[in-house]
């Protein structure tokens, strides 16, 4: 069960640096497993490089138990798991579209995103805006703690996306996509353009519901 979950990790860590949206050694990510162990990705390791034998390995509670010194920025993740019993996976990458995004003014920190595609929708829901903080301060963990029961994405000001899903998979298609439709909105900001409805929103959670998230 845990080498399966740490291959599968270190799979789609790879995946997600071949795109470009974990540069330099930036971004995290993590799995949770059914005994409710998180394999997650060490700290100064990058998303490309991962290997399943050196995971780090946190107990439920958080608690460092194996593997080399986890990311800095486990904080986030266990606040995820915390509050979403159902999240089997987080993903937190600095990508360059939803990083310039979170920079936009005016933004609604309940909803920062714009509907702009039913992918959207479905995969993201409402993503939350948070503020600054300093990488790897634990206050990012509290503050997805009182937002996470809401959210299943965010966007930590200037700084980058976070993104929980039941499965792996699906955690990383909805950083994808948080990416693909941060690129939108900054392409669209100079002209007028048609977003989703609340009538299509609510159509597409109708039959969609929160099947990826």
């Amino acid at each position: 069960m845990l080498d399966d979950a740490a291959r599968d990790l270190c799979a789609k860590g790879a995946a997600l640096a071949v795109q470009g949206l974990a540069r330099a050694g930036s971004g995290n990510i993590s799995v949770r497993v059914e005994d409710g162990r998180i394999l997650i990705s060490p700290t100064g390791e990058g998303l490309g490089t991962m290997h399943p034998d050196a995971l780090s390995i946190l107990a439920p509670d958080g608690r460092h138990i194996g593997g080399p010194a986890p990311s800095k920025e486990w904080p986030l993740h266990l606040g995820v798991y915390a509050m979403r019993p159902d999240a089997g996976a987080v993903v937190h990458l600095h990508s360059p579209y939803a990083t310039a995004w979170s920079m936009v003014e005016g933004l609604d920190p309940a909803n920062c995103l714009p509907p702009l595609t039913p992918y959207s929708v479905m995969r993201l829901g409402c993503v939350a805006l948070l503020p600054f903080a300093v990488p790897g301060d634990a206050v990012l963990g509290d503050w997805v703690c009182e937002r996470a029961g809401d959210h299943s994405a965010f966007l930590l000001a200037n700084h980058g996306p976070v993104v929980s899903a039941r499965t792996l998979k699906d955690a990383v298609f909805a950083a994808e996509e948080l990416e693909e439709t941060a690129r939108l909105a900054l392409l669209l900001a100079a002209v007028p353009h048609r977003t989703l409805s609340d009538a299509d929103i609510t159509a597409i959670n109708a039959r969609y519901g929160d099947i990826y998230r």
